[in-house]
């Protein structure tokens, strides 16, 4: 999976499709059911998808069905003016670019602007944005393998997109009990129809996910494919017992999310844990979300700073996920740019960053800029998150009054998700 440059969304497509006009040769040859297998081939090498329902359904979805048009980018990342065009199954001369795309691995773009998806001609596209895509298929299929799927599930897929969960559900636990829900009616239409040329008749319906579907519940599994601040009261409600919810939890950040898994036991108590993760779902519609833009970075990278301090505190280490994501919530409003050889995070909302770089033998060198000291908040962090064992997930409170807490067995090291992501300038929370 490759991240983005400044945090670990999956907001874009990535391998072939990530390079502007990237093509297959002209004689390759064209075949679906090769493609299909050698994705599966390589989820399986990965440790990503073992023996079970997922690679079954895998193996059998042919997602030129579901997807038999996508978008590939035109244009080099960061041009004013974007670009893409439209492929399209039914055009001999698009085959071969979009078997890639659909068996590449990568995010497949399927709406620009809220365009009604069905019937639309192929071609170019130019300015607006991106607005539905089907996930990255390595994190799709994680996540489908932690549910556990088995016939006679019901199953609620909250974030429609292009139906690949939906179809794996329906192949996995029977259509009579998969329901799907999209907040975009274009993306339903699209979605039900071909899932209907699968021979698949799952309940397809527009609305807020966030809401769920009271009417097809309770669900024994729920799987959302947004990231939220925190796990809807209503999806917690609609959950069976012995039943199963995974969800992205993020702030307006998008450097450091978690993975909510909520579970219902067999006499009705919930609970659940917050874990630490490396990429995640893109943020929900309407979140508030932070990034670094192209000037902050440049002035990142060539300002000298207001200061250089020099330690032997090491920062913590790019696999300690726990710490990462506690930083995030006691700490608001910091992005990371992954692409970056140093440790360089910012704080778009006041301007503060640093830069942490090796400086000699266990030394290094820290240079900051701003009213926010970031370094003093990593290590705050870090001291109480080494003091509660170094956690990397949390065990996490939902109690029935709305209240969401993660928080260490111990708690030495907790905080509260908040309803909204904000976009403050941090402190200690």
């Amino acid at each position: 999976m490759i991240p983005t440059a400044q945090g670990r969304e999956h907001t874009g497509p990535a391998g072939a499709n990530a390079r502007a006009g990237t093509r297959r040769p002209a004689d390759a040859v064209v075949d679906p059911v090769t493609a299909r297998v050698a994705m599966v081939v390589r989820l399986e090498e990965s440790g990503t998808l073992g023996q079970g329902p997922v690679r079954d359904a895998l193996l059998a979805l042919p997602r030129e069905v579901l997807m038999p048009q996508a978008y590939v980018r035109r244009s080099a990342p960061g041009d004013r003016t974007p670009r893409w065009d439209l492929l399209c199954w039914t055009a001999p001369q698009d085959r071969q670019e979009l078997l890639t795309v659909l068996y590449g691995g990568g995010s497949v773009l399927i709406q620009h602007d809220k365009e009604p998806i069905l019937g639309r001609a192929r071609g170019a596209r130019s300015h607006g944005s991106m607005t539905s895509m089907s996930t990255v298929m390595s994190l799709t299929a994680s996540l489908l393998e932690e549910l556990d799927l088995r016939p006679g599930q019901r199953m609620l897929d909250v974030g429609t997109g292009a139906g690949v969960t939906a179809a794996v559900a329906c192949h996995a636990c029977g259509d009579t009990g998969v329901v799907t829900v999209d907040l975009d009616r274009h993306v339903v239409d699209a979605a039900g129809a071909r899932l209907g040329d699968l021979g698949f008749r799952p309940v397809v319906v527009s609305g807020d996910g966030q809401q769920g579907r009271p009417g097809g519940g309770p669900y024994d599994r729920i799987l959302v494919s947004f990231a939220l601040p925190r796990v809807p009261d209503a999806l917690v409600d609609q959950l069976a017992p012995e039943g199963r919810l995974l969800l992205h939890v993020t702030t307006a950040s998008p450097s450091w999310p978690g993975l909510a898994v909520v579970t219902r036991t067999a006499n009705g108590k919930i609970t659940a844990e917050l874990r630490a993760v490396e990429f995640a779902h893109r943020a929900g519609d309407g979140m508030v979300r932070i990034h670094l833009t192209r000037e902050f970075l440049d002035r990142i990278t060539t300002e000298p700073g207001d200061e250089t301090l020099r330690t032997k505190a090491a920062p913590p280490a790019d696999t300690a996920l726990g710490f990462w994501l506690a930083l995030d919530h006691l700490y608001g409003g910091l992005v990371r740019d992954f692409g970056a050889e140093q440790l360089v995070i910012g704080a778009p909302g006041c301007g503060s960053w640093t830069r942490v770089r090796p400086d000699g033998h266990r030394r290094w060198a820290v240079t900051a800029s701003g009213p926010r000291d970031i370094w003093g908040e990593i290590h705050d962090v870090a001291a109480r998150w080494h003091a509660a064992d170094e956690p990397g997930g949390y065990q996490l409170i939902i109690d029935p009054g709305g209240t969401q807490r993660a928080t260490t067995r111990c708690g030495r090291l907790s905080w509260r998700l908040a309803d909204t992501p904000t976009r403050d300038d941090g402190g200690p929370r």
